[in-house]
Parts: structure tokens; sequence; C-alpha cells
């Protein structure tokens, strides 16, 4: 089980915007923006003065961003962020800044993906079933 530290994930597109945050852990509402903000710059610049990893992969023009402590599996994370790109693509059909006016059915994806931090589930069937299930019963 990976335990994510402080900011779990983050979604920025190439101009710094923040698309999704997703905090695990309580952080004040009023250091958001700076704490997205330092982030930012900490990846576009790729310096490391923090008490915490940032790992990120970038998805076209979509930067997907975990913040870890030293002690966390950086493989593990990667493959974490991949599951949860091909979750979106899965459901979204195309993974894309465009894609994240949906954001509350991203942040079901992310809940189901992870509980407090942890990973809790990486089935993409199992953390789909809830979204389509939710579909159905809208088109109906």
């Amino acid at each position: 089980m990976i335990k994510l530290f402080l900011m779990p994930l983050l979604m920025v597109n190439k101009q710094g915007q923040t698309q999704l945050p997703k905090y695990c852990e309580h952080v004040d509402i009023n250091k958001h923006t700076l704490l997205e903000t330092e982030v930012i710059k900490t990846c576009l610049s790729r310096s490391s003065e923090r008490d915490f990893k940032l790992l990120y992969r970038q998805y076209a023009a979509l930067f997907i961003v975990v913040g870890v402590n030293d002690t966390e599996n950086e493989m593990a994370v990667y493959e974490f962020i991949h599951n949860f790109v091909e979750v979106l693509d899965a459901y979204f059909s195309q993974v894309s800044e465009l894609d994240m006016f949906n954001l509350d059915k991203v942040h079901i994806i992310l809940d189901k993906m992870l509980l407090n931090g942890c990973i809790v589930e990486t089935n993409r069937t199992r953390i789909l079933a809830p979204l389509l299930i939710l579909d159905k019963t809208s088109e109906s």
C-alpha cells in the first residue's frame, strides 16, 4: 500500500493553470493557491528544495503531479499515475485538458482509487462501475 503525502494529485496544463487539485490531508484553503503555485514552479523549473518529492508525468498538454514523502516507491506512484490516465481515457475516450469540464466525474474516479492518500483500487472495471451506473440512471 502506498501512502501519498500532502497533495496526492494535481493536474496542471502547460500554462501553469490548475485543472484538478485533490488533497487527502487537510490543507488550509488559503494555502491551496500558494502550495499549488510553488508546486507548478518547482515542476516547471525542476528544482527540488522541498521536504517532499514531486513526481509527475506529462500527457499531451496535461501534467499530473503527485506529492510523496521520501520513503515512497516512486515506480509505484508512476504506475498509479499511468493507471489513473488509463481509467480517464477509458471513460472519456481521450484524456485532454478539454475533457476536464466533467471534474465531478474525475473526482468520483479519484475517490474510488484513493482513500486517505492510499491507493485502494486499480481495477478499471471496478473503478468505472459507479460512473457507468450513474450514466445509465441519468439517461433514463
